[in-house]
C-alpha cells in the first residue's frame, strides 16, 4: 500500500467564506478541483528555515503551467508578487504570494523536459 496523492489542504481561516472565494477568484481553486498529473514535493523544513515567513508553519506550493501569466493576472488584481531570480534553477521558476490572511503560497512552473 503506498499513498496515492494528496487528497486536501486544510487550514483554519478567520472568514472561510471570503478566503475560499478569493483562492476560486484569484487561483481558479473551487473547494474541489481535478488537478492535472505532475509532481508533488513533500518537503519538511527545519524550524528555524527562512525559505518561508518564521511565524507560518507551512507554505503551500502551486504548480502552474503558465508562471509569467499568473504573475500578471495576480498583479493586474493588486496583488502582490514576489520573485527573486536565486529561486529559479533545475526545478523551475517560483514567485510568491500571501493571501488574505497572511499564508504565504509559492508558484511554481516547473522547468521543461
Amino acid at each position: 500500500m503506498a499513498v496515492q496523492g494528496i487528497g486536501g489542504y486544510f487550514f483554519r481561516a478567520n472568514d472561510p467564506e471570503a478566503l475560499a472565494a478569493w483562492y476560486a477568484e484569484h487561483l481558479g481553486m473551487g473547494l474541489e478541483w481535478e488537478q492535472q498529473a505532475g509532481p508533488t514535493v513533500i518537503q519538511p523544513f527545519p524550524a528555524d528555515s527562512a525559505y518561508f515567513p518564521l511565524a507560518r508553519q507551512a507554505m503551500l506550493n502551486l504548480r502552474v503551467d503558465d508562471l509569467p501569466g499568473m504573475i500578471a493576472k495576480l498583479e493586474a488584481s493588486g496583488i502582490a508578487v514576489a520573485r527573486n531570480p536565486d529561486w529559479d534553477g533545475d526545478y523551475g521558476s517560483f514567485a510568491r504570494i500571501t493571501d488574505p490572511e497572511g499564508n504565504p503560497i509559492e508558484l511554481w512552473e516547473p522547468q521543461s523536459v
